[in-house]
Order: structure tokens, then sequence, then C-alpha cells
């Protein structure tokens, strides 16, 4: 998982960060806004934007244990639904909140417009609790821009009752997802195993890392684009097979079309990540206890990559910083933080920090699931996260072109290997624009 820039990553980080000039990055805070300071006597008020759920709970068992501190927390759009537009808007209007939900793939991009402060040296106490790769996640140029807050690995969510109906074996590799999906259909026309979501290339990313793709390394000072390499290729032409013969649904993911289609029984599966686990239990209670989790499927040797995944960082140019940073490393590393997110019932988030997993497996309650040790299966999964992907420069247009190509999948417009090749264009083009170099 680890992700190691060489030069050029290093390089554009710093020009870009010294180009925008907001702000020190020395942790001290800039000439932004944010939150004000606060006036003798008064609690300090760190103003936070996020999305991930549970944390409304967080926020609120922060404010009634601390009387220095206070956060005023604005819920805002995930990120890919117009949140890092607004953030990164914010951030030139200078009115950015304090803290920011980044995930690990936009990060990066957030680094290299200088919209956050290097908050390297307020966290090396905490650096320790990190496994390192998940720690070099949110490092670039051997600073760090924010905390891990949970990571993300790729499990497989399927109706138990109905499986065991048919007698359908839970499928152990894609082969056999392939057959449990055809099985699927023919014991009911209108089911089908899982969703293609030509909307969230997020999904196609994992599954890509899973299969032991890198879209993204450096080569001396350039940046290697690989987007379309052997193991996504497969990951793609499997997946278009899938769409082709009709065996999985194509829908945008999260929409109501997709939710109903859980509940009239005929989306038996989903493939996602251990998240996923807080949001079919939030949208889908009538079907409690029906509901199991399993390994994702894979190519022949158990294997995961992770989809999505949330870090916390302090927006340049911040009045509050050191508040912020003591914010943040509560979030992301208190138990009591991660009591309140996994108890509040719509969160079923893995901390990065090792230590807590078991904090959160006993605060997620998962009758849902039969009572199914989950967070056993998390654990699991989470130790076979194939080592070397990263994150590259300009993830934000890297998605955006993805969503836009694979849109027209569910009409024949396209194909998802040719979608490869649309954005290994467009990614090599916006990475050159930016003036990096880009390996041959």
């Amino acid at each position: 998982m680890g992700r190691k820039l060489a030069a050029a990553g290093v390089l554009a980080g710093l020009t870009l960060l010294a180009a925008c000039g907001s702000g020190s990055g020395s942790g001290t805070g800039g000439s932004g806004t944010g939150g004000e300071a606060a006036p003798a006597g008064q609690p300090t008020t760190v103003t936070f934007w996020g999305w991930a759920k549970g944390t409304q709970q967080v926020v609120d068992a922060f404010n009634k244990s601390h009387k220095d501190i206070q956060i005023k927390f604005e819920e805002i759009p995930s990120g890919n639904a117009g949140g890092y537009a607004k953030f990164a808007n914010a951030v030139k209007a200078g009115n950015a909140p304090d803290v920011m939900s980044v995930e690990y793939p936009q990060l990066p991009d957030f680094v290299n417009q200088g919209a956050l402060e290097d908050i390297s040296g307020e966290v090396g106490d905490v650096k320790a609790k990190y496994p390192a790769n998940v720690f070099s996640l949110v490092e670039l140029g051997g600073k760090a821009w924010a905390l891990p807050m949970d990571a993300a690995p790729q499990v497989f969510f399927y109706r138990k009752d109905l499986f065991e109906a048919n007698k359908i074996e839970v499928p152990k590799t894609w082969d056999d997802f392939r057959a449990a999906a055809e099985k699927v259909k023919k014991a009911d026309a209108k089911a089908r195993i899982a969703t293609f979501f030509p909307d969230d290339p997020s999904i196609l990313a994992a599954l890509a890392w899973q299969a032991g793709g890198k879209w993204f390394g450096t080569e001396g000072d350039a940046w290697k684009v690989a987007v379309n390499d052997e193991a996504t290729k497969k990951v793609a032409g499997y997946w278009q097979g899938l769409v082709k013969d009709d065996l999985v649904k194509v829908q945008a993911s999260f929409s109501q079309e997709w939710n109903a289609a859980f509940e009239d029984d005929s989306l038996w599966g989903y493939v996602g990540a251990n998240w996923g686990a807080g949001v079919m239990k939030g949208n889908h209670a009538g079907q409690s206890g029906k509901w199991a989790i399993a390994p994702v499927p894979h190519w022949g040797t158990p294997a995961s990559g992770m989809l999505g995944g949330t870090t916390f960082g302090v927006s340049k140019g911040s009045k509050n910083t050191k508040a912020a940073v003591e914010v943040i490393k509560w979030l992301t590393g208190s138990e009591e933080a991660w009591t309140a997110r996994l108890s509040s019932g719509t969160s079923s988030g893995f901390p990065a920090i090792a230590d807590l997993v078991p904090v959160a497996a006993k605060s997620f309650d998962a009758s849902f699931y039969g009572g199914q040790d989950i967070y056993a299966l998390f654990s699991e999964s989470y130790k076979t996260i194939q080592p070397g992907w990263t994150w590259g420069p300009s993830m934000v247009q890297v998605l955006t072109s993805f969503k836009d190509a694979l849109g027209k999948v569910s009409t024949g417009g396209t194909t998802i290997p040719d979608v490869l090749e649309t954005v290994q264009q467009a990614t090599v083009a916006e990475i050159k624009g930016r003036g990096l170099n880009v390996a041959a």
C-alpha cells in the first residue's frame, strides 16, 4: 500500500506550493480565514467540513468533553458529489474550514494545489501509532499533510438467505463469481448478483489495485502512467463481459434505483468495502439477518484493494492550526471518537490505527449480519491489500475522466476496455499540462 514518490512528484508538489504563496507551511497558521481566533478566556472554534457517516455524533462527543476547543461542523456532499469542488473554491476565496475531509486518492491533488498545511511538526507524537504503509499515504516530499482516519479493504455483501435457498455457493474467485451470477439470473430472471457502477470509478480503481495493477509510478524524474496496464485490462474485460451478458445491473451508485433493487429482491449482492456494512444496515433495516459479508472474490490468491478511506487535513492559512491538529488527533485516534462513530449505527469504519479495531468491533451492532464477526473479516481482508499501489498527481482529473467516459457504457456507446485508453490519454495530457515529466 505504501506510496513512494520520486523526485518528479516531490518537486512538483513543493514548486506548486511555493507558487501559491498563501500562508506558511510550518503548521503555525497563515493568512487565510478558517475558524476565528478565540477572545481571551473563550474556547477556540475549529470549523470542520466532512461527510463520513457518524461524524455528527463524533463532533457532539468532542464538544461535550472539551472546554478549550469547540468544533463547528458542516456536513457537505461527499467529495465526488461536490465536496471537493466546494473545498477548492473555499481555499481560493480565503474562507476554507480549518479541517477538511480528504480521501487518500485526492490528497496529492490538494497538496499540489497548496490547499493544505504541512502538519509534520504537530503529528510526530502519533505517527508511530499507524502502520508505516498507511501513514505513507498522507506523506509527500517527506512531509505529513493529513492524518489517516480509516482504511477501506474490499469485501462482498450477499443475501445469505437467497444464496442458501437456491444452493448458490458464495464465490471465492472471480470465475466463481461469474458462475454464481449465472445461477442467480437462472433462479430469478429479474435478479442479479451485483452492480456495475458507471458513475463511481473508485470501485474500478480498487478492483485494478486488487488485480495487481499499478496506475502510477515514477521513473527517475518522471511519472509513469499506466491506467491501461494489463491487470486493469483484465478487470475491464471481465466486467465488460458481465455487462454484455446481462449478468449484473448497471446503475448509479447509492441511487434510488439501486436501493430499490435490494428492497424488491432483484439485487442479491454488492461488491464494496467495509464501510458499506453501515450503509446497507442503515438503508435496508427490514432485511436484518438476511445479509452476510464475505471476502471479495480474487484472481487465484486472496487479495484486496482499498476502496476509499478518509484522512483529515488542515486547510492552508488556517488561523487555528494547532487547535485543528488537536481536533484531528482526537477524531482519528481516540477510543471515544470511534465509540461515538460506530455507535451511531450508520458507520462501519475500520480504524487506520490497529489498536482501535477492537473498539470499533465492540461498538458496531452486527445483528443486521446475523451477529457475524465482520471486523475479523475486515481485518483479514486488510492484511491482503496488494502492496505497491501509488495514487497519481491528478486523481481528481483521472476520476472525472473515468466518470465521463463510463457513463456511455450502459448505452453501448463505449466499452470499459475502451474507456481505459481514453483516460490514459487524458491523464498523460493533464500531467504534462501541469509541467511535469511523463515517462514514455
